[in-house]
Order: structure tokens, then C-alpha cells, then sequence
């Protein structure tokens, strides 16, 4: 189970996008644990400094400051790599829903220059971000890759996009590409801060800080939430996948389904503030109701085996935010 025992011939090399954000440093970090050279790519917009300072006496490590709007950025940064891990990305439904033509910008034309960069430098895997928001308005649970409904923002279509270009690049290039439709995933070095910062390290903040926090519609929505731990697996596993199931996309999550009232009573719980109860705002625009994956898919063709529950994971979430906030 998990990814222990994943192992790449000794001189592999990784290029990580976004590899200063949130998931993208904690693949660059388990990487470079067990001694692979990485090189990540990020233009500080979304991702952090602090987030890749970790590595720099690593002598494994590369830091490409850098936009993947621009060609020839990508061209330089997927030369000589064995595969590629494209994170990078803008996320936030509702502010892809202020901002679309940056959103098609940044997520569509930035892909497609990945996509052809990694074309013609011949890496063995493209594997890249997509997310759970493909599913749009599709009711039935548990979502299922091939059942998608009416997508509901910019976002969606965006990474929906993405899969289409990926399928095509496999297809008409010969490039075998792996899609992972990322479900509400948390855990270190997520960010608490801003109006668009996920529920979960925005709520341990809050709380830790005796705050009110808000809950966006009634609390009834449900999510798959998933560990970080769980998303570094499926990408490292994606890396060694048959090439028969290239240009394919597959859920990531561990296919559980928690309210999100609840995810809030339980943080409370754990960190000794119970006595803070939540404030209920408007429903966001875009936002699914409820979220649920069906991950046979990928444990079917990747091997995908998660390790980490909510609550394992939760607990490990909290734990680090209480030492590092």
C-alpha cells in the first residue's frame, strides 16, 4: 500500500509545475526523499517561496522561476526530464467565475505548452491535475470517470479541457499522459489564507485563532476530502502505468463522503474549541453539492491503493498546522 514501494531507475528525472504550491512541494519533497532529481518549475504567483527553501541544499534540486504562458519557458524546463508532474495551475471556483479569461489563459494555453514541450523532448509520462469539478452537475454518487454532466464553471472547463488536449497528445503524438481528477485535497502546506483558501486549513486557522468561521450554504454538502499523502501516491504511480491506459483520466481521492458540518465539529473538537459555532453564508456559485469518487478506476490501472482515511489524515493535518501556524 501507498507508494514505499515505488521505485524509478537511479538517475530519474522529475520536472514538478507549481512545485512551489501546496501539492506540487510535497511531491518535490517525497521525490528528492528518495533520491530523484527534481526540478521545479513556478512563477510564485499562486505557489510560495518558503514551500521550496526546504530544498535548497539538496544537490538533486532545480528551481526554474518561471511562467508556463510562455513556450519557450516550457521548452527549457521539460528538457531532459523522464517525467513530468503539471500542477500548475490557478484554482478557485468562484474566482474562475470572476476571472475567465485568465483562468483559459493560465490553465488551457499553459497545459498546451506543457503538452507540446514534453512532446518534443520525448518524456516518457506527462501526468497532470485535473479535478473533481469535471463531474459539474452530474447527481449520481459515487462520481465515475465517462459520467460527467454540465460543467458549472470556468474551472471545470478549463481542467476538462485539459483532458481533452492530454487524450489527444497520447493519441495523435504518442505521449503517454495520465489524468488525476483531485477530490478536495488537504493536508501540510495547504494555504489558510485569502478569500479562496480551502474549508479545511481555513478552519483549523480560524479556530486556532478563536474566529468564527463560515460555512458557505448549510453545511449539508459533502466532500471526499483527500490527503495530500493519497495525491502523491496516484502521481508516482501514474509514472510507472501501462501505456495501454495512457490518455486516460481517473479519480483521486480514497472514496469516502463527509459533511461538511461535520468536518467542522470534528476540527473543533480536536482543537479544543467546541464552543465555536460556525456562521452560515450565502451557497458559493458553481460549487457541487455533493462529491463522492469512485476510485476502482484507478486501482484497477495504476494500482492506486489509498492509505490515508479522513481521519488518519485529518489527524496529521492538525498536527502540523499547530506546530507551523
Amino acid at each position: 500500500m501507498g507508494y514505499s514501494d515505488v521505485i524509478f531507475p537511479e538517475e530519474s528525472r522529475f520536472l514538478i509545475t507549481g512545485g512551489a504550491g501546496f501539492i506540487g512541494s510535497n511531491l518535490a519533497e517525497a521525490l528528492l526523499r528518495m533520491g530523484y532529481r527534481v526540478r521545479v518549475l513556478d512563477d510564485l504567483s499562486q505557489g510560495k517561496q518558503e514551500n521550496i527553501d526546504l530544498f535548497l541544499d539538496n544537490p538533486h534540486y532545480e528551481f526554474i522561476e518561471g511562467d508556463i504562458r510562455n513556450l519557450d519557458t516550457c521548452m527549457e524546463a521539460t528538457e531532459g526530464m523522464d517525467y513530468v508532474l503539471h500542477q500548475a495551475a490557478w484554482g478557485s471556483v468562484p474566482r474562475s467565475i470572476e476571472m475567465p479569461l485568465l483562468y483559459e489563459d493560465i490553465n488551457i494555453r499553459g497545459t498546451l505548452n506543457m503538452l507540446e514541450a514534453s512532446s518534443q523532448h520525448d518524456v516518457k509520462k506527462f501526468v497532470y491535475a485535473s479535478s473533481s469539478s469535471v463531474y459539474g452537475d452530474e447527481p449520481n454518487l459515487p462520481k465515475q470517470e465517462g459520467i460527467e454532466g454540465n460543467l458549472l464553471s470556468p474551472y471545470a472547463l478549463t481542467k476538462r479541457t485539459n483532458e481533452e488536449y492530454a487524450k489527444l497528445y497520447t493519441k495523435l503524438y504518442d505521449l503517454d499522459t495520465y489524468g488525476l481528477r483531485y477530490f478536495n485535497v488537504f493536508g501540510r502546506r495547504q494555504d489558510p489564507e485569502g478569500a479562496y483558501a480551502a474549508v479545511v486549513p481555513k478552519f483549523i486557522k480560524q479556530l486556532l485563532d478563536g474566529e468564527q468561521p463560515t460555512i458557505n450554504g448549510d453545511g449539508k454538502q459533502s466532500r471526499d476530502f483527500t490527503y495530500i499523502e493519497n495525491v502523491i501516491e496516484a502521481n508516482l504511480k501514474a509514472c510507472q502505468a501501462d501505456s495501454k491506459y495512457a490518455g486516460e483520466a481517473f479519480n483521486i481521492a480514497y472514496g469516502g463522503r463527509e459533511y461538511l458540518i461535520d468536518v467542522y465539529h470534528h476540527l473543533a473538537d480536536s482543537l479544543g474549541k467546541s464552543e465555536i459555532e460556525p456562521h452560515f453564508g450565502p451557497e458559493r456559485a458553481g460549487d457541487i453539492k455533493h462529491s463522492n469518487a469512485d476510485i476502482s478506476k484507478a486501482k484497477e490501472m495504476l494500482g492506486y491503493d489509498p492509505d490515508y482515511s479522513f481521519e488518519r489524515g485529518i489527524k496529521e493535518a492538525i498536527d502540523w498546522y499547530k506546530k507551523n501556524l
